[in-house]
């Protein structure tokens, strides 16, 4: 097990975007600035997330996501054949228009919208042609002093979000589908690889759908099988990351963040077992903030040799948590897997779009301070 597989703090990717990148941002999408002129902006604001990340304490940085209009870009932006449009922020700021935090958000579908970030079809077979997550590497590896990590959404919420109903023309079934999918994939971390990257982590929302009723009753409406999807997924979940040596893997299964709302509910142990023993992820981020995640009991199905990364601090709410009552939280997990195998992070990002969490610059630095003290107190 590599250095990094073994950290005991992490994070889970997107920071809030600060007010001068958003008007950027806007402006560019109404043509009143240049891409170079964007760049600019969004460098200051990746530099800014990273000295905010390594003076808190972490043991790895991400880039922010700052550049990403939405955390699925790091896919939807970077491939082309969907039947797709670009996004801009008001389109983000119009989809939680009226929402209340901590209420269950139902994706809008009123906007053609990007691939991924909405369920598009296919026009043609898809292809790599900008890849996004290796030039946000380069950036953020030039000015991080700690190991950077690069998030990439995976396979299965990919899956989740291919109109193939409408794309027979091009891929005869699913898995035809996701095979292009996992190459792209490959390709995207083998990038990475030859980069100097050491830590990728998948993001994988789509698999806490097959503990959420609802979820897999649209499934089901559609004709498909949850159960049958799942183990599609792990099975392309598993090939994307198989056989890169040197390289850490996390897997950060997420039960929806959006504007301080959630998306799915349910524990862990319909799916734990296998989610554990078929996915060869060094390290799994987990969140644990809510009741709705249930109890640590499906964490004795971890394997030797595997970390998980508990989601204790909320991203969604300013209140902030306690020491104590985080070190507690750890000692009931270590009930059921070995402290050696634990670690801490915020339960997700703090801004999985432009929009961000209902939270401030301060909530967030506070917060990722607190991880890094819990993980001093706890692992020393």
């Amino acid at each position: 097990m590599s250095d990094l597989a073994k950290i005991r703090t992490d994070v889970v990717g997107s920071l809030l975007r600060p007010a001068s990148l958003k008007s950027a941002r806007a402006s560019f999408d109404d043509g009143k600035i240049s891409g170079e002129e964007l760049r600019g902006v969004e460098g200051e604001a990746v530099r800014a997330a990273v000295r905010l990340q390594e003076d808190a304490g972490l043991d790895v940085v991400t880039d922010g996501e700052q550049c990403r209009l939405n955390f699925q870009d790091s896919f939807g932006a970077s491939v082309e054949g969907y039947d797709a449009s670009r996004s801009t922020v008001k389109a983000y700021e119009h989809r939680v228009e009226g929402a209340s935090p901590l209420q269950r958000w139902e994706i809008p579908n009123h906007e053609k919208g990007t691939a991924v970030a909405n369920r598009r079809p296919a026009k043609e077979r898809i292809r790599l042609a900008h890849n996004v997550p290796l030039e946000e590497y380069r950036f953020v590896s030039g000015v991080a002093k700690k190991p950077a990590k690069v998030s990439l959404i995976g396979p299965d919420r990919i899956s989740q979000r291919f109109d193939y109903e409408a794309s027979t023309a091009v891929y005869k079934d699913m898995d035809s589908f996701l095979a292009d999918v996992v190459a792209i994939e490959r390709a995207i971390i083998e990038s990475l690889m030859n980069a100097g990257c050491r830590y990728v982590q998948i993001d994988a929302p789509g698999l806490t759908a097959y503990v959420d009723g609802p979820s897999m009753a649209q499934m089901r409406a559609r004709g498909e099988d949850p159960m049958a999807n799942f183990a599609r997924s792990l099975k392309a979940e598993a090939a994307v990351v198989a056989n890169f040596p040197g390289m850490t893997f996390g897997i950060h299964v997420c039960r929806g963040n959006q504007h301080s709302m959630w998306h799915r509910e349910g524990s862990y142990d319909a799916i734990a077992e296998r989610l554990f023993a078929e996915l060869p992820h060094d390290r799994f981020l987990l969140e644990y903030d809510t009741p709705r995640a249930g109890g640590f009991e499906p964490l004795r199905f971890v394997p030797k040799g595997k970390l998980v990364v508990l989601g204790l601090v909320s991203t969604k709410v300013p209140d902030l948590e306690k020491v104590d009552d985080l070190k507690r939280r750890i000692d009931e997990a270590a009930k059921h897997l070995s402290l050696d195998q634990l670690a801490i992070s915020p339960q997700c990002g703090f801004a999985s779009d432009v929009v961000g969490n209902r939270v401030s610059q301060d909530d967030q630095k506070r917060k990722l301070e607190l991880v890094a003290e819990t993980a001093r107190q706890v692992w020393n």
